[in-house]
């Protein structure tokens, strides 16, 4: 029985990103440096697959620092984490490596500096998210308020209408975070802003991608974990780019079949802290059921490095 044709087209940039990569890393070589367990405060980056992997190698992931012995090491993830923190594992003596992204970190830094400038913070964000939960606590309580849409701009009480400032969560959609931005200006004139939007340009690249595959798909797949912000926000994208099916997978398990039935054309995408291994293993399931023409469709080349804490550079 002959397959029916499809062509696959793959976005450019995909899956992870120079933040993903490094605090993966700090992980692996903290167990090469101390040996296990190593434990992690909160899953180091949102993907299963990941956490899995790195749960084999002997990492052990907690939700909280009390959690954790006092003579073994902790990892803070990638999202980071209120200054409580590192304040409370340092009291106990604790060896622990802060995983934040470093362009999380400028937000924490950006938000820190307005504080001293007597402006109070309103940050752009979704409520509960760790990198939100992280960035509000750089400052004390009632310092940072948070807007999740462009109606609760509306409501925010601030202390005064002049001394304001606003900061973005790092992983939501640009062109949501326009609509807010716009909002926060028009009600407060005198609000200072970020010189640069706090996306990240690989949150912003990965969703340029799926626009450019977006309108000449039958069906759209995300591949990433459904506690991922920017896989998610993926998803919108391409439905408010006009394809008519876009869903998250987290691995080709996931894929609904029926509802793929008589496609012709396919986009690919994966947020940033899913692993190519999974996007390969999609790819091959659909190599499986249809005779296959895969198209990568680059509109970014990213060649972005950080590097890991000097603590796992020097030896133990």
């Amino acid at each position: 029985m002959t397959k029916p044709a499809l062509t696959l087209y793959l976005a450019a940039p995909r899956g992870f990103c120079a933040g993903v990569d490094r605090a993966i890393k700090i992980v692996e070589m903290a167990l090469q440096k101390w040996g296990a367990p190593v434990y992690v405060r909160h899953e180091i980056v949102h993907n299963k697959f990941v956490v899995d992997s790195l749960r084999d190698q002997g990492a052990v992931f907690v939700e909280e620092l009390d959690q954790c012995p006092d003579d073994r090491p902790v990892i803070f993830s990638a999202h980071g984490v209120p200054k409580a923190v590192p304040a409370a594992a340092a009291k106990r003596e604790m060896i622990y490596v802060d995983a934040t992204c470093p362009l999380v970190s400028k937000v924490h830094i950006e938000a820190e500096r307005h504080n001293r400038n007597g402006l109070q913070m309103i940050m752009i964000g979704h409520e509960g998210h760790p990198e939100t939960v992280g960035t509000m606590g750089q400052l004390p309580e009632g310092e940072v308020l948070l807007v999740e849409t462009v109606e609760d701009v509306a409501t925010v009480q601030v202390r005064d209408p002049d001394k304001l400032a606003f900061v973005t969560q790092t992983t939501l959609s640009v062109d949501d975070t326009i609509d807010i931005v716009a909002a926060l200006k028009a009600r407060f004139p005198a609000i200072v802003g970020p010189h640069k939007e706090d996306i990240c340009y690989a949150t912003t690249n990965r969703q340029e991608a799926v626009k450019a595959i977006a309108g000449k798909c039958d069906a759209l797949l995300v591949v990433g974990a459904p506690n991922s912000s920017n896989s998610k926000r993926l998803v919108e994208v391409a439905s408010r780019e006009g394809c008519q099916y876009a869903q998250l997978v987290q691995r080709a398990t996931d894929i609904d079949w029926r509802a793929l039935e008589g496609i012709k054309t396919l986009g690919i995408t994966a947020g940033a802290s899913a692993p190519e291994v999974l996007i390969n293993e999609v790819i091959d399931a659909f190599r499986d059921r249809f005779d296959t023409t895969v198209e990568q469709v680059t509109t970014a080349e990213e060649n972005v490095e950080f590097k890991v804490p000097r603590v796992l550079r020097e030896p133990a």
